[in-house]
């Protein structure tokens, strides 16, 4: 039940500021839509939080069919602008699970976006259910997620171990329920449909008639949704790490397997190359090699200090060092140290990717990750199907052989106790401002094709930027930072290779 491999990679978030509020533009899909003045006309109380920085939670709705019921909280964090201001820029770091505050903070301590915090009111959000956001997102406790973590009884796919499995992820959706405020309310409106009404409610509250926003990961998503609901109240989209719309759950998932086998076979390339690679020197053989390494995990897990190293977080801490070349030392060394017995620097990996600090502590980006996807792809039951994706992805990405990669996720969702509240579709905006896509060719969790595909469905310029890595705006690479800045500031873009 544990790998989520989507987009929970750390990137940098930036948003939105205050004049006359303008009023949000009801959903498309709603005939009468319920009146959100209450809601858009808001006054927000920022408080200082830190250096230059400050916080304010945003009202709105449960359930956006029933605005007079109860009301959740959204958490937001702010760095003014600095100098002449052209408005708010939103921004969301991806997940889903990502917390919008932290990655604002981050990015405000960033040198290479010091022109948007110029020109830009910097606004990080927490999306309803994560961090600062009230209510909290819970499943499961710390020890809990743990426990789960170290069982690799996802590897049995025998008809005994799948009907173990289908009884945990069935009883993980009650948990769910169960431990979260408004129960099965919430899980029913926690999804990217009601993000977006929440997005627009928030450029409403901040004063702004148009939302500049920049999307990484799975933020893209937001935003291709957001300009799908709302295009006449989009100045600017930057989409970064572009996850496709139009793909199904199981597709989806497929995808990213084999764009993760991809990262692995130019690690294989970069690693046998040196001395002290783990992986061997025949790049031909790094996914064996990686295999000899990682299997024997299932029967018997590594030492960790004083916790051990499963197959399935073996798995997530290698997705989490491929996630750009800057890891790719640190990822030999993990390996190196496991070939030599020890889990401890490959489990930190998977520490970092779960977003499990020092004492034990979880974020609950996981279990968000979870309730959001369940909720935003058509559901898959048909166990024969699911049983053809396992082995699809088996074929795509090899490297995996031995668990069940992301097969959970479908099971997950099969049992989910509330239905979708999204459906797959290619958005068709009508009357949008070019976007500008940002998609990297060696990908491992967002595959280039996917913003091609997305930047062609939105109308939008592409900008191809040739490397191995998830997300690459205002992360240090000249080329791509120049390009972006000057797309927020002047809405300048044109077709861009870095």
């Amino acid at each position: 039940m544990h790998r989520a491999v989507a987009a929970l990679a750390p990137v940098l978030l930036l948003a939105a500021c205050t004049s006359a509020p303008p009023a949000a533009t009801p959903p498309p899909s709603s005939s009468q839509a319920p009146d959100l003045g209450k809601f858009t006309q808001q006054k927000l109380a920022w408080t200082p939080c830190g250096e230059a920085l400050d916080c304010a939670h945003l009202t709105v709705p449960l359930d956006y069919a029933a605005p007079d019921g109860p009301a959740v909280t959204v958490g937001l964090l702010r760095h003014k602008a600095t100098k002449q201001r052209i408005g708010s820029l939103v921004v969301n770091p991806g997940g889903p699970g990502g917390q919008g505050t932290s990655t604002a903070a981050a990015l405000a301590r960033t040198p290479a976006a010091a022109p948007l915090l110029e020109r830009f009111d910097l606004v990080g959000f927490d999306p309803r259910g994560v961090g600062t956001s009230e209510p909290r997102l819970t499943c499961r406790t710390d020890a809990e997620v743990d426990a789960d973590r170290a069982s690799d009884v996802e590897s049995d796919m025998s008809p005994e171990g799948v009907k173990k499995q289908l009884a945990e992820t069935t009883a993980y959706g009650a948990k769910c329920a169960e431990g979260t405020k408004y129960g099965k309310a919430f899980l029913a409106n926690v999804g990217t449909r009601d993000v977006v009404r929440d997005l627009d409610v928030l450029r409403a509250a901040l004063g702004d008639e148009k939302l500049t926003y920049l999307g990484y990961s799975y933020g893209t998503q937001i935003g291709a949704a957001y300009a799908d609901a709302y295009p006449r109240n989009v100045r600017a989209l930057l989409l970064d790490g572009a996850v496709d719309p139009a793909q199904g759950l199981v597709d989806s998932l497929v995808t990213q397997a084999a764009g993760f086998q991809d990262a692995l076979t130019e690690f294989g390339e970069w690693c046998t190359a040196r001395r002290d690679c783990a992986l061997g020197h025949d790049p031909a053989r790094a996914t064996e090699a990686f295999q000899h390494l990682a299997r024997p995990l299932i029967a018997k897990p590594a030492p960790a200090g004083n916790r051990h190293l499963s197959f399935e977080d073996a798995v997530t801490g290698t997705f989490a060092g491929l996630y750009s070349r800057g890891d790719w030392t640190a990822l030999n060394a993990a390996l190196a140290q496991l070939a030599d017995g020890n889990g401890r620097t490959l489990l930190a990996f998977a520490d970092d990717y779960y977003q499990r600090d020092r004492d034990g502590h979880y974020s609950g980006a996981i279990d968000a990750y979870f309730a959001v996807r369940c909720v935003d792809h058509t559901r898959v039951t048909d166990r024969a199907e699911i049983d053809r994706a396992h082995e699809k992805m088996l074929a795509g990405a090899p490297f995996l052989a031995g668990g069940t990669p992301d097969t959970s996720e479908l099971d997950i969702c099969s049992t989910w106790p509330v239905p979708p509240s999204s459906t797959e579709h290619a958005p068709r905006p009508a009357g949008l401002p070019t976007p500008l896509v940002v998609s990297t060719t060696h990908d491992p969790a967002t595959p280039y094709r996917q913003g091609v595909d997305l930047a062609k469905d939105l109308g939008g310029v592409l900008l191809t930027y040739e490397g191995v890595q998830h997300t690459v705006f205002l992360q240090g690479n000249g080329c791509v930072d120049r390009a972006g800045i000057a797309y927020l500031i002047d809405g300048t873009a044109a077709e861009t290779r870095c």
